[in-house]
């Protein structure tokens, strides 16, 4: 015996069903055409049936004719929401939940929603919430908000689509209604001031609303919906079962195999296609499962496929043993109206022993489908019947392999008296001449016989290195190796001039423009500068003509490195007597600079170094680690000797190089991990690198431990090198 809860049934049958709402959505080609005014009127019908209509959220952009339409309806207070210091009104949707209306107005649904202010960034995704809700809403879109077409709009007007909803999510409406005016009815509109205000009017009709761009906002509109159309036939006739062919357009199939006709078919068909407005033509080739079929020329296939999409056609390849059955099913399942195929290529003796062809039996079982047959040129002029090959006689079985051997050996006597008449070319000519002579006498196995006997021969006795078997093709190869080895050389210095050339062309003209731009503003008679600004825009001036002159000095060490003409007077210095000069080049003006701390630099000896040169490399380090690090760590800077050399270590806590791009980071004009590609021409490890092996020196990129990179720089210890120091620490910010 069992029990029932009777509680819990109550409970249950307390929890009613709730059918998700419907969505319409009013769709328009662009900005203006009146979407938001036939939503209203939209409301205002549901409301005359008695209908329970909100309006949640509906944009009037202050058009007075909008605005007017709200009258007598119901309208939902927006939620306020505060963001970066502003005021901002939204939709609000607990509100909205809560009053529960049958119908609820959202306009522009692809708007974003203020960040912060409700459960989801996109106002679509609250109206999907609302619709799970069980509340019907009626909404707003522009084409170019969709999704998959916001990249053609933009190529189309100019202007980038930040906003978009996804083409699934607006396909699952249940109704969608194109708002649709010609465009010089939208011109009009916009002139007179009915779309946005006097100030924008002469720019958005020279530039978004000019009559090109809303005809092809149009088309695209058109096209989209025509499209959603015949998923929703697809899906009806799939719903109730219909498997004949419904006429709604013409849809025209022409069925190619790769032959000849291709070209004549495609025309016929396109012509077919064209007789209708909305015609369609759709060229589709049947394949074997296999990848065997006879008579296929794939470049032939290619061309076909080209001349169909030039005629707006598509191409389809459907894989298919049974081509008639493959073909019809492909056209039935498209709702083709018309099939083209062309008139049989095999002879009248080939149809009569081989039984009907391709075309008849598309026409047995095409039923509502017009089956055009096409003549062309090529009909009843295809192969005759394949023979059956006859067994060679056996003297030509036994002269052919014992040719493919004497034949070779003879020819190879013959121009051995005759070495230095013919070069290699018409040596293997000949060569290729015995081989189709044998071939002729006892067929392919002879031929292969011969082929090999003379390739032998040919590379022994003709072929250089002589009396050697070696391949030909492996010599050249060892000859364009050593060809493309000379002029790597020239392309590097070529990818060197264009890189230089782009860097130039940025980074140059920003710190003059810069130094332009302050001094053009000292020397304007009509301002009167006070003497904090003059001495701003001097100091804006300076720091530009430094920049300028840093990299101009980067460039022109550069140059000489390259050119081996960098002069060196090496002598005993310390790395403190030539590190705060580098410090003080950098100009680290902000204050979220991270500090430098210098520590050890006083217990090394001297190393042999060019002071000036040893500045700029340690300036180009200590810039490039306080350029990557955080403002909160500092920059570490330390020495050691070891060996007989000084190690100055530059550590910093930043991103670091991964080990596959640190030699690369030395490469010139590279900025590996810049987060600003505007501070420099990427020069600096490249002139660091080639002024420290200069000097006889070297430097290494090393993990930092706990993250970050560490520049060590190794440089020989002085001759005749001065005592190391006490102990001490420095520290710089």
């Amino acid at each position: 015996m069992t029990t029932t809860d009777a509680d819990g049934l109550t409970a249950a049958a307390a929890q009613p069903v709730v059918r998700p709402g419907r969505l319409k959505v009013f769709l328009g080609a662009a900005p203006g055409v009146g979407k938001t005014y036939r939503m209203l009127d939209e409301a205002h019908r549901r409301v005359a049936r008695g209908a329970d209509v909100v309006a949640g959220l509906v944009e009037c952009h202050r058009r007075r004719h909008t605005e007017a339409r709200l009258d007598g309806l119901e309208v939902l207070p927006l939620a306020g929401h505060d963001y970066r210091g502003s005021r901002y009104a939204g939709l609000d949707r607990e509100a909205l939940l809560s009053r529960r209306p049958q119908v609820v107005l959202i306009d522009e649904l692809a708007h974003t929603n203020v960040p912060g202010g409700g459960r989801h960034p996109k106002r679509w995704q609250d109206v999907e919430d609302i619709l799970a809700a069980g509340i019907d809403v009626v909404t707003t879109l522009n084409i170019q908000h969709l999704e998959s077409l916001s990249d053609v709009v933009e190529k189309i007007t100019g202007v980038p689509q930040c906003e978009t909803v996804p083409d699934e999510f607006v396909r699952r409406a249940d109704e969608i209604e194109l708002v649709d005016i010609p465009p010089e009815g939208l011109r009009r509109r916009m002139a007179h001031g009915n779309i946005c205000p006097p100030e924008r009017i002469d720019a958005s009709l020279a530039h978004y609303f000019r009559p090109g761009n809303l005809i092809a906002l149009r088309e695209l509109a058109l096209l989209w919906l025509a499209g959603r159309v015949d998923e929703a036939l697809h899906k009806y006739r799939v719903e109730h079962g219909i498997g004949e062919v419904w006429e709604t357009r013409e849809r025209v199939v022409v069925a190619l195999t790769g032959g000849p006709e291709g070209e004549t078919l495609i025309r016929r068909a396109a012509r077919i296609a064209g007789r209708s407005a909305g015609g369609e033509l759709l060229a589709v080739h049947i394949a074997r499962s296999d990848a065997l079929a006879a008579g296929v020329s794939h470049a032939a296939l290619a061309a076909q496929r080209a001349l169909v999409e030039d005629l707006g056609g598509s191409y389809h390849s459907v894989v298919g043993d049974e081509v008639p059955t493959a073909l019809v099913d492909f056209a039935t399942a498209e709702n083709a109206t018309q099939l083209v195929l062309g008139t049989s290529r095999r002879r009248r003796l080939e149809r009569f022993l081989t039984g009907r062809g391709i075309g008849e039996t598309v026409v047995a079982l095409s039923e509502d489908i017009d089956v055009h047959m096409v003549t062309h040129e090529r009909a009843g002029h295809g192969r005759l019947l394949p023979s059956r090959r006859r067994t060679l006689p056996t003297s030509r079985l036994v002269a052919g392999p014992v040719a493919g051997v004497v034949l070779p050996v003879l020819l190879t006597l013959a121009l051995d008296r005759m070495r230095g008449t013919l070069n290699l070319t018409s040596e293997a000519l000949l060569f290729l001449v015995a081989v189709v002579g044998v071939a002729c006498i006892g067929g392919v196995a002879s031929a292969v016989i011969a082929a090999l006997t003379a390739a032998l021969l040919l590379n022994y006795w003709f072929m250089p290195p002589m009396g050697e078997f070696h391949v030909g093709a492996a010599v050249e190869r060892a000859r364009l190796a050593e060809a493309a080895a000379e002029v790597e050389p020239i392309k590097a210095a070529d990818r060197l001039r264009t890189a230089l050339l782009r860097a130039v062309s940025h980074d140059l003209r920003t710190p003059l423009a810069g130094a332009l731009a302050a001094i053009g503003s000292l020397r304007a008679p009509d301002v009167d500068f006070s003497e904090e600004d003059r001495a701003e825009l001097l100091e804006s001036a300076e720091m530009s003509l430094n920049r300028l002159n840093r990299l101009v000095e980067n460039l022109l060490d550069l140059s000489r490195l390259q050119a081996g003409a960098l002069s060196l007077e090496l002598r005993a210095t310390t790395p403190e007597e030539v590190l705060p000069a580098a410090l003080e080049s950098l100009d680290l003006p902000s204050a979220d600079t991270p500090r430098i701390d210098l520590q050890n630099l006083e217990t090394v000896p001297a190393l042999q170094a060019d002071p000036p040169l040893l500045e700029r490399v340690l300036a180009n380090l200590v810039g490039n680690a306080v350029r990557h690090a955080p403002g909160d760590r500092p920059v570490l800077v330390t020495a050691s000797a070891l060996a007989g050399r000084v190690e100055v270590r530059i550590a910093d806590r930043g991103p670091g190089i991964a080990a596959d791009d640190r030699e690369r980071a030395f490469e010139p004009f590279q900025r590996l991990g810049d987060r600003d590609n505007t501070t420099g021409l990427g020069l600096g490890l490249t002139l660091a690198r080639g002024l420290t092996e200069a000097m006889n020196g070297t430097l290494t990129p090393e993990d930092t431990p706990g993250g970050g990179l560490t520049m060590v720089l190794s440089l020989p210890v002085a001759k005749d090198g001065l005592e190391p120091g006490p102990g001490g620490m420095l520290s710089t910010s």
